[in-house]
């Protein structure tokens, strides 16, 4: 799987007919190794915001890593924002796996998964600490990294191939599968989300519906290799969650993949 941390931010409020309303969210996935990417969209007030967040993400996860997708203007926010969400952003975030951090206003979400209880607690007094009173920090983490390294480590990186444009697996998607099958015998009881995503090649709610039908299809792969079907719960994310730039053959090749993500 390439996809093993993201990182989710919300960028301060949208003035809409005289209404606060939560902004159009700056999306990030943050890397797991040398050869990811971190990829942020979303929308801020101005340039001089988008300026400071780029600059602490690069500075974070390397300039290289950070895809730019970001747009400006529609949007207002708290006195000082930038330089709160600034300060949230550190090295400590990518012990996250699967991570969302929301700061809606003055109220910072964050949730995902950790290695450890230790860890779950430094994050939270860090992220506290680092913001004025008006904030509130509302934690939902989980201390299940060595449970999702078991599903991680039996797809050890590969990818799960189709035929070109459709939803039929192919032998050697087979293959990998049927090692997944194994692995996925240890979490009974437990649900397993199956993620299918595409490259950003044609139309977008094209690509949602391939990514559901080849997530459909896994599901239906499994299910006959004993899995039981209410475990497993098919998402097709289509486009949106990149693990490498679209603009190579390699890049898409690795974006159209398939994740296995115990549910929260």
């Amino acid at each position: 799987m390439m996809l093993k941390r993201t990182l989710t931010l919300w960028a301060g409020v949208a003035l809409l007919h005289g209404a606060l309303l939560a902004a159009e969210p700056v999306a990030a996935t943050a890397p797991a190794a040398t050869n990811q990417v971190i990829t942020v969209t979303g929308a801020v007030p101005d340039q001089a915001t988008k300026t400071i967040l780029l600059n602490r993400l690069r500075e974070v996860y390397g300039a290289e890593r950070v895809v730019d997708q970001i747009t400006v203007g529609g949007v207002i926010m708290p006195a000082n924002w930038a330089q709160h969400v600034q300060a949230l952003i550190t090295p400590e975030l990518k012990s996250v796996s699967r991570g969302e951090l929301s700061v809606n206003g003055n109220t910072v979400n964050l949730k995902g998964d950790v290695g450890s209880d230790a860890t779950r607690q430094q994050l939270t007094s860090q992220m506290a600490s680092s913001l004025n009173p008006t904030y509130v920090v509302k934690s939902q983490l989980r201390v299940t990294m060595a449970e999702q390294a078991v599903l991680d480590q039996a797809l050890a990186n590969r990818i799960v191939e189709f035929e070109s444009g459709s939803a039929k697996i192919t032998a050697a998607g087979q293959s990998i599968l049927d090692e997944m099958s194994t692995a996925l015998q240890q979490f009974k009881g437990r649900r397993v989300e199956v993620i299918g995503h595409t490259d950003s090649q044609g139309a977008r709610n094209s690509n949602v519906a391939l990514s559901k039908a080849r997530a459909d299809a896994v599901k239906a792969y499994l299910v006959q290799k004993g899995i039981p079907a209410d475990s497993l719960i098919p998402i097709g994310m289509g486009p949106d969650r990149p693990v490498a730039p679209n603009d190579s053959d390699d890049g898409r090749r690795r974006n159209r993949r398939i994740e296995f993500n115990l549910s929260q």
